[in-house]
């Protein structure tokens, strides 16, 4: 994608925790290419040495696990200073209440809720002034659905997170993106009955569209961008929590 060149990302250092995923990757690609210095995060060195293969400026890997604290403080000890930070982290537990799994459950916390709680105590003390930390909530916060409550339910709690945050570690600001039904790969083992979902996504959204990678990025962009922007969870789901 093309970044507008208003975003202030040449020479400025970026850590994109969850890397080696479709969104992240996509991201990393459009900093990289706006003149940032990137650090890769996520546990799995591979996939981030396949995204560090894709860039077209410096980059550095780095292993974290957001379940672990002892790796968050490795991470950060690593990292030094930085402007900002974005996580796309998530562990997902879904499935029926009556099958839910409470060891998935506390994993599904820890990487949406604690793990971002943690990266802000340990990393704000070395970030910009001026810098700060973006994370991933999600649509299903807004609008539950049958055997979705444990990720309806921490996507919501990271979104009062980035608030108590924002006041905390101000002036570090602390925002959240929050996507709807975006097709980044994750619905493709939907098979043959992908395109028919997206359709009937598209068709119910008031933007008559699902997302892409781009208008996640867009707003990943925007909040690192905007100074006045802090506490905020922009809503990137073509209104699909409205309907």
């Amino acid at each position: 994608m093309s970044v507008p060149p208003s975003v202030p990302l040449s020479g400025r250092r970026l850590a994109v925790i969850g890397a080696g995923s479709r969104t992240g990757r996509h991201l990393a690609r459009a900093a990289s290419a706006a003149g940032a210095e990137l650090v890769l995060a996520g546990p799995d060195p591979r996939k981030l040495e396949w995204t560090a293969g894709e860039l077209s400026g410096p980059s550095t890997v780095l292993p974290v696990d957001l379940t672990d604290e002892s790796s968050i403080a490795a991470f950060a000890a690593r990292l030094g200073r930085f402007d900002h930070l974005v996580s796309t982290a998530g562990l997902p537990a879904n499935g029926p209440l009556a099958d839910l799994r409470l060891a998935d459950v506390r994993r599904a916390f820890d990487a949406k809720v604690i793990g971002p709680l943690l990266l802000a105590k340990h990393l704000a003390p070395q970030a910009a002034e001026d810098g700060s930390f973006t994370f991933f909530s999600g649509v299903a916060a807004w609008r539950p659905a049958p055997a979705r409550t444990v990720m309806a339910t921490t996507n919501g709690a990271l979104a009062f997170l980035v608030r108590a945050l924002a006041v905390e570690i101000a002036p570090l600001r602390v925002n959240a993106i929050s996507p709807g039904i975006v097709d980044t790969g994750s619905w493709d083992g939907l098979g043959a009955d992908k395109d028919a979902f997206l359709r009937a996504v598209a068709a119910r959204n008031p933007a008559r569209r699902v997302g892409t990678p781009d208008d996640l990025v867009k707003a990943v962009l925007h909040a690192i961008d905007n100074p006045y922007v802090t506490g905020t969870v922009l809503h990137v789901d073509g209104g699909g929590r409205l309907v």
